[in-house]
């Protein structure tokens, strides 16, 4: 039985991906021990989710670069769809620019790695990673191709993740946000933050 994706470390890969205009390469090993990643794959350039999904994240690009976070969106489409796609103007169905780059997985071997390829469409499901500093994937959720991701839950388990990792002796409950209580691992010291909700 394999291992899972989540408490472990995350697939390198090194990509071609389309960041300002430009093909340039992506290796995901470049950002450890220096940033947090939010990995997330789609299935298709030029469809219907995938642009408010893509475009949303580029929108609060500067919130996740405050919490020393950088975006990564794959697909299986080359660079020259992605960069045809980003020359599209929002209004039009495309991107218009983005604030990260958008990997081409044409081999299919990220989406792999990763377990979220549909073998026999030969695309990926909506696959969502968020690794830390250290590159261990610290949490995932894949939706099936018809369900859009909410930025605002990413960005509030990032919050979370980043939180317990500054307070290993803590733990956040369900919801948790910046600035709410959270509770400690322990029969005795959860009583705390119960006697307090």
């Amino acid at each position: 039985s394999e291992l899972p994706l989540v408490g472990n470390p995350a697939p390198d890969f090194e990509a071609e991906a389309v960041f300002d205009q430009e093909f340039i390469k992506v290796k995901l090993s470049e950002y450890i021990g220096k940033k947090y990643v939010i990995l997330f794959f789609y299935p298709f350039d030029f469809t219907f989710v995938y642009p408010t999904e893509i475009t949303a994240f580029s929108d609060r690009y500067e919130e996740f670069e405050k919490l020393n976070t950088e975006i990564l969106g794959v697909s299986i489409d080359s660079v020259f769809s992605h960069l045809a796609w980003v020359q599209t103007d929002r209004k039009s169905g495309g991107l218009g620019d983005l604030k990260y780059p958008l990997i081409s997985d044409v081999t299919k071997t990220i989406a792999k790695a990763y377990g979220v390829l549909i073998p026999d469409q030969g695309i990926a499901l909506r696959g969502l990673f968020i690794i830390d500093k250290e590159g261990i994937i610290q949490h995932s959720t894949i939706n099936n191709l018809a369900i859009g991701r909410s930025v605002d839950e990413t960005m509030r388990t990032l919050q979370a993740l980043q939180y317990v990792q500054e307070n290993p002796d803590e733990v956040c409950p369900a919801g948790w946000k910046p600035g709410e209580k959270s509770m400690k691992p322990d029969p005795k010291l959860s009583k705390d933050y119960f006697a307090a909700i």
